[in-house]
C-alpha cells in the first residue's frame, strides 16, 4: 500500500535526526544539570551578592557542556608539559594506594589508554572472521595481541578481537584467534562500524584490492 510505503520511507528520513537530537539534548540535559548541582553548593558558600550571578549562570542552556569542553582541553594542554606530567604522575599515585578505588581506577585508566592512545591499535582495523562458528562471517576489530600468561598458552602470532553486536555495538564478545584466520580488510572502523549497526544495510563503498586490479590488467 502507497500509505505504508510512504510512512515506513518518512521514519527512515527522520529517524536518525531524531535520535541523534535525543541523544545530544540528553547529554546536554545531563551536563547542565551536574552544572547546576555544582553551581548550588557554590551558591551555599558564597556572599549573596553573587547569587544573582551563580542564578543567572544555571539558565544558559548548554554552558555545562561547554564547561566540560574547556575543562578537557585546559587539562590536556597542562598535562602536556613536564610540570602538568609531574601532577598526573601524583594524581596516579594517589589513587592507586586506595584500596577498592585502585582496581576500578587502574583497570578503566589501562583501557581508556589502549582506546584512546595515538601510537595504540586498538579499534584501529576493522576484520572478517568467521564466528559463532565455521562457516558463519562477521565484522570484528582488532584490539591487540595476547600477552603474558595467555600469550605463553596459546603461542604465537593471534590477535585480539572484538565483536560487537548490532544494533548496539558497545556490547559484544572478546575472542584471541590465530592470525591466519582473520581477513584484514580494507575498509574504515566508521564504515565498518555502520555496517554492523545497519545490520547489513548500509554496506561500505565498494573497494577492489590492489592484487585484483593487477590480475585484471594483465
Amino acid at each position: 500500500m502507497p500509505f505504508k510505503k510512504y510512512m515506513l520511507t518518512g521514519l527512515m528520513v527522520w529517524l536518525p535526526l531524531a535520535i541523534t537530537i535525543w541523544v545530544l539534548s540528553w547529554l546536554v540535559g545531563s551536563l547542565d544539570g551536574v552544572l547546576g548541582s555544582v553551581l548550588s553548593g557554590l551558591a551555599a558558600v558564597t556572599p549573596d551578592s553573587l547569587a544573582p550571578l551563580i542564578g543567572r549562570l544555571r539558565t544558559i542552556p548548554g554552558l555545562g557542556v561547554l564547561l566540560v569542553a574547556a575543562f578537557m582541553f585546559v587539562t590536556g594542554a597542562l598535562v602536556s608539559n613536564v610540570a602538568g606530567r609531574w601532577w598526573l604522575k601524583q594524581w596516579d599515585r594517589l589513587f592507586t594506594t586506595i584500596p577498592i578505588v585502585k582496581s576500578i581506577y587502574n583497570s578503566v585508566k589501562k583501557v581508556s589508554d589502549t582506546l584512546f592512545s595515538s601510537n595504540g591499535n586498538a579499534f584501529r582495523t576493522a576484520l572478517l572472521i568467521q564466528y559463532p562458528r565455521a562457516g558463519s562471517w562477521t565484522i570484528a576489530f582488532q584490539t591487540g595481541t595476547p600477552s603474558g600468561e595467555v600469550a605463553s598458552h596459546l603461542g604465537a602470532d593471534f590477535v585480539s578481537v572484538y565483536v560487537p553486536t548490532t544494533p548496539n555495538p558497545t556490547s559484544g564478545f572478546f575472542l584471541m584467534l590465530p592470525r591466519s584466520d582473520v581477513i584484514e580488510l580494507d575498509m574504515s572502523v566508521d564504515q565498518a562500524l555502520t555496517y554492523v549497526i545497519s545490520m547489513g544495510s548500509v554496506p561500505p563503498h565498494a573497494h577492489v584490492p590492489p592484487s585484483a586490479l593487477q590480475h585484471k590488467s594483465s
